[in-house]
């Protein structure tokens, strides 16, 4: 039997470690070593207390032995070796920590079997209580449909063929109650109509029958008086204009045919209705929505997320203002509730604290309820400040802040578990806005801190970068294949460029 060495055998388990996170099955096709030697060597490392998560896992999904191994492992290294440990092993250090807490906050046995039994519970409640509010909302809906039926077709109908605006009428009163709580087969019994039926109308709510009397509406043309209008279109003198100055002039001579939209409507059902000689499909225009930032506090964004508090089904929301030229958080706040009121509140506090009521910003926001509401729209109408908000159903027009919001949640600072209160909450979030300004590097400015542009620091800033990298290059020239990093100011921002290129 061909024998493994122990180094092959240590570079084949370091690959189901981290970073590589990969499978048994992948190392085996790649070392050649078969899948039971692999699972004999990770299950006998597991039991020496060496972390083998397993494969695809991210570090918040390791199992609690691999937590517990990591902590036994860490628990006499200096800071150096530690942060050396978690580059190796694809951890943080916070996250060490956050493992460290959780294990001394574990419940006893008793306290676990209570948790359970509360939880089932309150599933069972859940439960109980969404059946019930259900059965009522489908009650009332099936009220309000009743009423609605007998208000509308009086007494029975069975037998007799529904017309076409009853069965439209009909269908929406059945929707309607299916929107609020009912059941298709209680509104329908309700109704008195079978399901075939239902899928009927549901195809067509005409009726198709070749014998089917339809009435001729009291307002429509004769076939004489359509000729009439065919006949003074195809006269010389108004054969080259449109119907909106026929029906005029026609009018100065004391002639009325029919209006504007019945010759429009006579002359496409004889097919005269084209575009003629150099004229174009008219293009829409929509309102441009691209603003350029050339210094801060001149463009702002702005929108509300949520963050999860330790109560599932429960949240916070933060509000949160973005400066577009800097990237600085120029405002922000937590609150139980999502409202205009709370919203106008907080820009105004920003545009004080700013001092920016002499030259109001623009105001960017998505559409939400919030952001459209009529107390946010008077109150930026009274501090002159310019509203602007995305297209409908365009997600990706507010980016920047939207960008912002990933990287709140992916800092290694981030509770997992969520905040038991909103005062925790408001903490943390005071914490999180100070490193974004003053310590975190954002790359799209050059990785310089937001609250280093803002104050416009950045261009000594970067100017010393690039003075550096050129003593660098004169130094060791043979290692700079080009030219060096560029280090110049970011410049202009620009929101939505691409509408800014299609508008143009």
């Amino acid at each position: 039997m061909k024998r493994i060495s122990p180094e092959r055998k240590s570079a084949a388990l370091a690959k189901l470690l981290p970073p590589y996170n990969m499978t048994v099955t992948a190392v085996a096709q790649r070392e050649g070593i078969s899948e039971a030697t692999l699972y004999y060597w990770r299950n006998k490392a597991k039991a020496e207390g060496i972390p083998v998560p397993g494969a695809d896992k991210t570090t918040d999904q390791w199992s609690a032995e691999a937590r517990l191994a990591v902590i036994i492992e860490t628990a006499t290294l200096s800071e150096t070796e530690l942060a050396q440990y978690c580059r190796k092993k694809g951890l943080y250090p916070e996250q060490i920590s956050q493992w460290k807490q959780g294990f001394l906050q574990v419940s006893l046995p008793g306290d676990k079997a209570a948790l359970k039994q509360s939880q089932k519970e309150i599933k069972q409640l859940k439960r109980e209580l969404v059946r019930k509010e259900k059965a009522l909302a489908e009650a009332a809906a099936i009220l309000v449909l009743r009423k609605q039926l007998r208000d509308y077709y009086g007494g029975h109908r069975r037998g007799r063929l529904t017309p076409a605006a009853e069965r439209q009428a009909l269908i929406g009163h059945v929707r309607e109650a299916m929107a609020s709580g009912a059941r298709l087969s209680v509104s329908l019994a309700e109704a008195g109509l079978s399901e075939r039926t239902w899928r009927r109308w549901q195809t067509s709510w005409e009726d198709k029958r070749v014998s089917a009397v339809r009435p001729s509406p009291v307002n429509q043309l004769s076939e004489q008086e359509e000729q009439q209008i065919l006949a003074v279109c195809h006269q010389p003198d108004y054969a080259s204009l449109p119907p909106s100055q026929i029906v005029p002039a026609l009018a100065d001579k004391g002639i009325y045919l029919a209006s504007e939209s019945t010759f429009y409507r006579v002359l496409r059902r004889h097919g005269e209705v084209h575009r003629r000689g150099r004229q174009r499909a008219a293009q829409k225009v929509t309102p441009a929505t691209s603003w350029q930032a050339s210094g801060p506090n001149e463009v702002w964004t702005w929108d509300i997320t949520w963050l999860p508090s330790t109560v599932k089904g429960r949240w916070f929301y933060l509000y949160l203002v973005e400066d577009l030229y800097s990237r600085k958080i120029v405002g922000y706040e937590v609150h139980e509730t999502e409202s205009g009121e709370q919203a106008a509140a907080l820009i105004q506090r920003t545009v004080l604290r700013e001092g920016c009521w002499q030259n109001p910003p623009v105001l960017h926001a998505d559409n939400g309820a919030a952001m459209k509401s009529q107390t946010l729209q008077m109150k930026l109408h009274e501090l002159a400040i310019t509203p602007s908000h995305s297209r409908p159903r365009v997600s990706n027009d507010n980016a920047y802040v939207e960008s912002l919001f990933r990287t709140l949640k992916y800092v290694p600072q981030w509770p997992s578990s969520g905040f038991g209160k909103l005062d925790e909450a408001r903490e943390w979030v005071e914490v999180f806005a100070q490193w974004y300004n003053e310590i975190h590097r954002h790359s799209g400015i050059r990785y310089v801190t937001p609250g280093q542009r803002h104050r416009g620091e950045d261009g000594e800033l970067l100017k010393k970068r690039d003075e550096v990298y050129q003593k660098a290059k004169a130094q060791r020239p043979e290692r700079w294949s080009g030219r060096t990093r560029n280090w110049h100011p970011a410049g202009k921002v620009m929101l939505n460029p691409e509408r800014e290129k299609q508008a143009a």
